[in-house]
């Protein structure tokens, strides 16, 4: 197993070491009768609203993304979300980065109008791959970097300046694209790092990833192993989400969990599942086809949270005799992925 390289971000008057996001090698080695469903939704000042959706059509969707399972484990049993929820009615297509560093992803590693124009060639193939689910564009930017060193607060985290989140939600803007905070703890906690962006995710348009890979429980440095996180962690994400939704009566928010290996995600079967909130499992790491095939079965097709997504490396999936996976290869995977990431 690679362990992360360590990448450089220079802010003004201060050099600080960040943890850049190339992972590991991919591997660890009642039928419904109603047309409608009724969610129960209770806003900040406690009036009740009754709102719908066609779950005839709903379910249909839900079967098609799981490409006729026959195990039971796809689609995954969860309650209706909300109306207006993204997934599966789209296919979600992001790029991953951070604007301090070149080696973190493509969103940072080459010039914004390239880049926009690139995110939208990789969301016209998709659609072409699959036109039955309607392909949309996302910028995921890591908002919280991970630290080797432990900065002023020992916690082994750096916080980016909300300038940069309001140039990526400005970038976002000219192609209608979501855009995605991503949160790399270190020795901080998801429920105190997904507070402090509060004001973001309270955006229609802004949703929220989290990394267990550098959340280090017992004090590591981060990047000296890979991190994890308990289905308690993931649960107060989700609670801060569903809150944010009831309170501002928004349509649910997507959260996209990392994972490359089975341990970085703990308790799986005890992660909550709300309408306000659809959950992507993210099948990070790269390596070749077929190590990245087994990955996916093994930590993502077994192990059933409610959507799927798949990460692709531009570099890292390209190298030695190696190829990155094509839309029309991915769109045969068990279950199809909903989430794609570029980096």
């Amino acid at each position: 197993m690679k362990k992360s390289a360590i990448a450089f971000i220079t802010l003004p008057l201060l050099l600080l070491s960040t943890l850049a996001c190339n992972r590991g090698k991919a591997a660890d080695t009642e039928k419904e009768t109603e047309e409608t469903a009724t969610v129960k939704v209770v806003d900040s000042t406690e009036k009740k609203q009754v709102l719908t959706i066609d779950t005839v059509d709903y379910n249909k969707r839900m079967i098609a993304l799981s490409n006729n399972d026959t195990t039971g484990r796809w689609p995954v049993k969860t309650p209706y979300p909300l109306p207006g929820a993204l997934l599966p009615y789209n296919r979600i297509i992001a790029y991953y980065g951070n604007l301090y560093s070149t080696r973190m992803g493509i969103l940072g590693e080459i010039p914004r109008k390239e880049m926009l124009a690139k995110l939208q060639g990789e969301v016209a193939k998709w659609q072409a791959a699959d036109s039955t689910v309607k392909t949309i564009p996302a910028l995921h930017y890591i908002a919280v970097t991970a630290q080797g060193a432990p900065g002023k607060n020992n916690m082994h985290r750096l916080r980016m300046p909300f300038k940069q989140i309001d140039t990526i939600i400005s970038w976002a803007k000219p192609i209608n694209a979501l855009v995605f905070l991503d949160i790399q703890v270190g020795h901080s906690t998801v429920k105190s790092e997904v507070a402090e962006l509060e004001k973001y995710l309270a955006m229609p348009n802004v949703h929220l990833g989290i990394d267990p890979e550098f959340s280090m429980k017992n004090g590591e440095r981060p990047g000296s192993k890979i991190g994890h996180f308990t289905a308690a962690d993931i649960n107060d994400a989700i609670d801060i989400l569903a809150d944010i939704v009831r309170k501002n009566k928004l349509t649910p928010k997507v959260l996209v969990v990392h994972r490359f290996t089975q341990g970085m995600v703990k308790n799986y079967k005890e992660i909550k599942k709300v309408p306000e909130v659809q959950i992507v499992m993210d099948m990070d790491g790269f390596g070749s086809k077929v190590l990245k095939k087994d990955s996916y079965k093994a930590y993502i097709f077994k192990e059933p949270v409610h959507f799927s997504g798949f990460k692709l490396f531009y570099k890292n999936d390209n190298k030695n005799d190696w190829k990155m996976y094509s839309p029309e290869e991915l769109v045969k995977f068990t279950p199809k992925p909903i989430y794609i990431q570029y980096q």
